[in-house]
Formats: C-alpha cells, sequence, structure tokens
C-alpha cells in the first residue's frame, strides 16, 4: 500500500511581506544552527577562527608527541624562531641602507 504524504501548502510570503523562509528553506534544504552562523561570519573572521582551529589541533598532537620527539621538535623550533628573528633585522638593515627609488 502506498501512503500519501501530509503536504502542507505554503504561503510565498506572511502578511508582512517579508519571506518566511530563506531560499533554503523552500528548497528543502535545513541548514543547521551551526552552518548558518558559519556563513554569517565575515569571510575573515572565518580565516581567524580556522587558523585558530589548526592552531589548537596543532598543540593537542604536539602535547601526545613523546617527551624525548616533543623536546627536539621544541629546539628546532626555537632556532628556526631565532633564524627567522635575525632574517628580519637583515632584511631592516637592507632597508634602512637602501636609498628610496626615484
Amino acid at each position: 500500500m502506498i501512503r500519501q504524504s501530509q503536504k502542507t501548502e505554503r504561503s510565498p510570503e506572511p502578511q508582512n511581506g517579508q519571506p518566511a523562509e530563506s531560499g533554503e528553506g523552500w528548497l528543502g534544504h535545513n541548514r543547521s544552527g551551526k552552518r548558518r552562523l558559519w556563513e554569517r561570519l565575515n569571510p575573515r573572521h572565518r580565516k581567524g577562527l580556522r587558523v585558530l582551529a589548526e592552531a589548537l589541533a596543532l598543540r593537542q598532537n604536539h602535547a601526545r608527541l613523546p617527551e624525548t620527539t616533543r623536546s627536539r621538535l621544541d629546539a628546532a623550533l626555537g632556532d628556526l624562531d631565532r633564524i627567522i628573528r635575525r632574517i628580519a633585522a637583515l632584511l631592516a638593515e637592507v632597508a634602512r641602507r637602501t636609498p628610496p627609488a626615484g
């Protein structure tokens, strides 16, 4: 036996003239609240949230490493940080000594 589904008619707009639902709702795509919140955020904020989430995941992975591996990784990151600061200082010195174009 085939059952008939109960269809409810939707009026295109309520009395005040504003749409009752979003276009997604009309198309039958129900969006979760989290998805709607994510879509409302500014793309710059979404990028920032993604970077923070990735940093948190990396920090959690770092915490799960064995102590010897973690100490070696920390030492390598410290060396990399010192090299980056040295390069930044050298670039600033070159920029200071270079005469302006023109």
